[in-house]
């Protein structure tokens, strides 16, 4: 069963990698901008809607920024690249993977909220130069982010497959016939040696400033949409609808990015499958984890350089 899970895995895989070659993904980038331009249109009208005094149009504004997050986050963007390379890189159990998708989707709702109340309030900044802004260098700043987190991944990964090598023993000259047997902490029952890391060591526990990282990477650029509601119900004097509607769009987002990490990491758990009792495990694990933290710094490290 475990070796089917890897051929399965396997073939996922194979099949996201010729879907990208053949330009599916580009198809889907623009299937998901025309509908973002549908729903902004929907947005629109709800928001005539509602500054008209109909109750029921802030329910259909919600939904239609709900949507509108959702199909934003379908096409390309720069934190289902991170979360995904992040699941597929460690074993990050679900609830936490899916909090810190979450919590990286309203990040981005409430960077959008500060800068448009920063920079209309107190700056006299138009939409289009609140737009201008978050292109020319919060994007920049966010992609470069997440390069830099690529390349730790890439990095731990390396020290990670470095260190289930084995290490020559001196005992090995003199006792290289003796058998050696493992508990399940990969110490050498007979020599009283670790001869590598087992899979588990090499998954470092999540720290408060890996999580920290990660979501202020990705936080730190906000929607462009959320910036569109939040500075059109601001000029309308309806700003609490806007922000709304800014956090709405987030949890959209959020629906995306949970299901790209969750993917990646049960892709992650079903490649590891058919090695998991056996000495390879923990080597199998750092190289993922080291080509996983490539992709990330490849796509951003693209991504950033499309933007300067």
């Amino acid at each position: 069963m475990r070796r089917a899970l890897t051929v399965i895995a396997l073939g996922v895989v194979i099949a996201l990698a010729a879907l990208w070659w053949t330009g599916g993904f580009d198809r889907l980038a623009q299937w998901a901008a025309a509908h973002q331009r549908a729903f902004q249109n929907s947005i629109a009208l709800s928001l005539r809607a509602v500054r008209a005094g109909q109750p029921e149009a802030v329910t259909a504004l919600l939904s239609a920024c709900f949507a509108y997050g959702v199909v934003h986050a379908a096409g390309p963007g720069h934190g289902k690249v991170l979360i995904g390379g992040y699941g597929a890189a460690k074993a990050v159990p679900m609830l936490r993977l899916s909090v810190i998708a979450l919590l990286s989707s309203l990040g981005q709702a409430v960077t959008a909220v500060a800068l448009v109340y920063t920079g209309v309030s107190l700056l006299q900044l138009g939409r289009a130069r609140m737009i201008a802004l978050t292109e020319a260098i919060m994007a920049p700043v966010s992609y470069g982010a997440i390069a830099c987190v690529g390349l730790w991944l890439f990095w731990r990964g390396l020290r990670h497959f470095r260190a289930t090598l084995p290490a020559p023993q001196d005992h090995h000259d003199t006792h290289h016939n003796h058998d050696h047997d493992h508990d399940h902490d990969g110490i050498c029952a007979t020599c009283g040696h670790a001869h590598g890391p087992t899979a588990e060591q090499v998954q470092n526990a999540t720290t408060l400033r890996e999580t920290l990282l990660l979501i202020g990477s990705i936080a730190i650029r906000p929607c462009t949409g959320g910036l569109f509601v939040l500075i059109i119900t601001l000029q309308m004097g309806i700003a609490g609808v806007g922000i709304a509607g800014a956090f709405a769009m987030a949890f959209g987002t959020a629906t995306i990015t949970i299901a790209v990490g969750l993917g990646a990491g049960a892709l992650r758990g079903g490649v590891l499958a058919g090695w998991a009792s056996t000495p390879r495990a923990a080597q199998i694990a750092a190289l993922i984890e080291l080509a996983a933290g490539l992709g990330v710094a490849l796509l951003a490290g693209g991504l950033l350089l499309r933007a300067i």
